[in-house]
């Protein structure tokens, strides 16, 4: 009689086990598919405004309009990335 008990009890904590693990792997799986990658930053030529600009001073510089001798403006003001840093060859 002891021995039935024990095999009774002995499956019914393997299925409870088993159980437990699928259940985990589920949540696992379903906590990956929330997370969202991170959002780029805006590139540096879309940006309009010089604070927003000088703001990332990292990878972005502000470049100011040019004028004639006149007054007139031949370039607009804009953003734009900076150079990437290479290594100097010897």
């Amino acid at each position: 009689m002891e021995t039935t008990a024990v095999k009774t009890l002995v499956k019914s904590l393997g299925i409870s086990v088993a159980t437990v693990a699928l259940a985990l792997m589920a949540y696992g799986a379903s906590a990956q598919e929330k997370a969202a990658p991170a959002k780029k930053p805006a590139a540096c030529k879309t940006i309009k405004q010089q604070s927003d600009c000088e703001a990332r001073t990292d990878d972005c510089s502000w470049v100011g309009e040019s004028k004639d001798a006149k007054g007139k403006v031949k370039a607009k003001a804009y953003c734009r990335t900076k150079p990437k840093d290479t290594a100097k060859k010897k």
